[in-house]
């Protein structure tokens, strides 16, 4: 019942480091918060590649025997969430086949608007798929005769796709990474030694002593062998749509996206915010950990106090169990309590990152009042969230919108129970992070910036990524 989006997952890869898999081990803990659910490392032994998959957490599914089976000094690696109804072992990737045109393994973030299309096709031309996961579409496109003939299979593969994708793929010899033409998904380069490094996020590297190159361009097919780097663009030039998500929410505050870090990003949106939606108040509380930047801005453009007026507690997560009904409301308490001391009589602004759901929203500015608040002001940094994503993101239903169901902000207020509530405006978030038009904020607007196919609903959508 978390109140935020879930997003696809998280990607990382290492050319030519003898500690390829340990490196991507722990570039996969650095990533850990894009995806949950499963994680996968295939790395090339003995000119062969091997994988090795497994449900839950990164330290939940390599256990120590994992290292003494499989060294390699390349390697390919993923952290995933699914939609409803695809949270299985089969769709954990990097999936990794066998076909006439050698061995390959792939990693994605993001979502293929047509790929339920593709697959259709691919089927009734013969192939039989062994995962739900839209990402296989891709392999199989490779496998196509037209394609498997080109001069560049994966570039002719990745023209027939549509959407945002970023993709690693390993082959017996090279690592290949790509973005589609808008770049909805982050990708960054790295080197270490010798060695290149991929990683859907910058923290992955800064952990690890990785120097950061660049970015993967939108519409670039980078080849990583061991004569260096072989860049093309399979893709004319679009416009960019990044995703704007990444800087609201997803993407962790000490990683460079889209040429912007993410904590200054928030922080931007959190001056933004407080000029649009200022009120009279005494202290200034995130919600932690996502809203925490956005309140230190919101702060310093106040001059009001930012204070711990919630303590969150790290060591409940997702496998925490509520024995009955009547005791989840302790569970959600048990992860995220309100401060008395700090906020009893006080006018409190909270700030927090969005509003999905509202239900989540409603339990936190209610122990604010049981703790003794005596006013409560939420402050969004972002818009009202009133589309589903067909990008890679987890929305939930329309239906299940808060914002989509409820006419107004007004109407929004009345079901949080609070004393007033501001959003960011649209042009605010795009002033914070100076978009400059190259951003997608759908999810809000309603304009998206790449057509979808008209049967690409929900089921669609549980069955993908």
């Amino acid at each position: 019942m978390n109140d935020h989006p879930k997003e696809a997952c998280g990607i990382f890869a290492v050319f030519n480091h003898p500690a390829a898999v340990e490196l991507t081990y722990y570039g996969l803990f650095a990533l850990q918060h894009r995806g949950q659910e499963s994680a996968g490392i295939a790395c090339v032994m003995d000119g062969r590649i091997k994988s090795y998959l497994g449900m839950g957490l990164v330290g939940e599914v390599f256990k120590d025997d994992f290292f003494d089976k499989f060294k390699g000094t390349c390697a390919i690696g993923h952290t995933r969430y699914s939609t409803a109804g695809s949270s299985n072992v089969r769709n954990a990737q990097p999936i990794t086949v066998d076909y006439s045109g050698g061995q390959i393994s792939v990693a994605h973030n993001g979502n293929l608007t047509n790929g339920w299309r593709l697959r259709r096709e691919l089927e009734q031309a013969g192939s039989i798929f062994q995962t739900t996961s839209d990402s296989e579409v891709v392999l199989h496109l490779l496998a196509r005769p037209e394609i498997k003939g080109s001069e560049n299979p994966i570039a002719s593969a990745l023209s027939r796709v549509h959407g945002a994708f970023s993709f690693v793929f390993l082959t017996n010899d090279a690592v290949y990474a790509t973005r589609d033409p808008q770049g909805f998904r982050p990708l960054a380069l790295g080197k270490l030694g010798d060695g290149y490094v991929l990683a859907s996020e910058t923290c992955a590297f800064d952990m690890l002593g990785i120097e950061y190159i660049r970015d993967i361009q939108p519409g670039e097919l980078l080849r990583i062998d061991h004569d260096g780097l072989h860049s093309r663009q399979w893709s004319a030039p679009q416009r960019h749509a990044h995703c704007i998500f990444e800087h609201v929410y997803f993407s962790r505050p000490d990683s460079r996206v889209f040429g912007l870090n993410v904590h200054l990003a928030r922080k931007q949106m959190g001056h933004q915010l407080a000029r649009e939606s200022h009120v009279e108040a005494d202290i200034v509380v995130p919600v932690p950990d996502s809203g925490t930047s956005a309140a230190q801005g919101y702060a310093e453009e106040t001059g009001l106090p930012l204070e711990q007026g919630f303590i969150r507690n790290h060591y409940v997560g997702r496998t925490f169990i509520a024995p009955s009904q009547g005791q989840r409301d302790i569970g959600v308490k048990i992860k995220l309590n309100a401060v008395r001391d700090v906020v009893e009589g006080k006018r409190v602004i909270v700030v927090d990152d969005s509003v999905i759901r509202g239900t989540t929203s409603r339990g936190r500015v209610k122990r604010l009042y049981e703790a003794g608040a005596k006013e409560v002001h939420l402050r969004i940094s972002c818009p009202p969230t009133r589309h589903p994503c067909f990008y890679g993101i987890d929305f939930p239903d329309p239906k299940e919108l808060i914002a989509n169901q409820l006419e107004s902000v007004d109407k929004i207020r009345e079901f949080l129970g609070i004393d007033s509530l501001s959003y960011l405006s649209v042009e605010g978030m795009m002033k914070a992070v100076k978009a400059n038009g190259n951003y997608c904020n759908a999810c809000f607007t309603g304009q998206y910036p790449v057509a979808y196919d008209a049967g690409f609903n929900k089921t669609a959508m549980e069955a993908s990524r």
